[in-house]
């Protein structure tokens, strides 16, 4: 599958977050704080020129977890019809790698429960305890070092 992988805004962002994280719901439900931030960087995965995957990297620290350097994952989704091709593992992969490049120690997200078997085959492990986001469920605090 030819893909290519380029900057997006964070407006681009909701067009695929929207359908795949917030289905039904209002899309100013997924926007989210530090959005816009100048350390804030969001990343699109294109066939045919039609984005089909994002996610979002956000400067920002766990408590959990003691690493001086860390940025947070959010807002990652691939089109439904786009799933299971690999796409999220490029993406992902390109976005730690320019996290390496930034002298980051550890990228850590807050992973649904559906979602827990790709970062675990990413190399990311669970800290804490699950919780629960209201309206779109059971997630678990996973992180990894780079």
């Amino acid at each position: 599958m030819n893909y290519t992988i380029k900057d997006i805004s964070a407006t681009e962002a909701y067009t695929v977050r929207h359908p795949v994280l917030r289905n039904g719901k209002p899309i100013d439900s997924c926007i989210f704080d530090g959005d816009n931030l100048s350390s804030t960087f969001h990343l699109g995965v294109f066939i045919d020129n039609k984005l089909v995957g994002v996610c979002s990297f956000f400067k920002c620290n766990h408590q959990l977890l003691t690493e001086e350097f860390q940025y947070q994952l959010r807002g990652m989704a691939v089109l439904n019809t786009y799933q299971n091709k690999g796409l999220g593992n490029v993406i992902l992969n390109y976005g730690e790698t320019l996290l390496k490049e930034k002298n980051m120690n550890v990228i850590w997200c807050n992973a649904r429960e559906k979602a827990l078997n790709f970062y675990k085959k990413m190399g990311y492990k669970i800290i804490g305890e699950p919780f629960n986001i209201k309206d779109i469920g059971l997630h678990y605090v996973m992180w990894k070092k780079l």
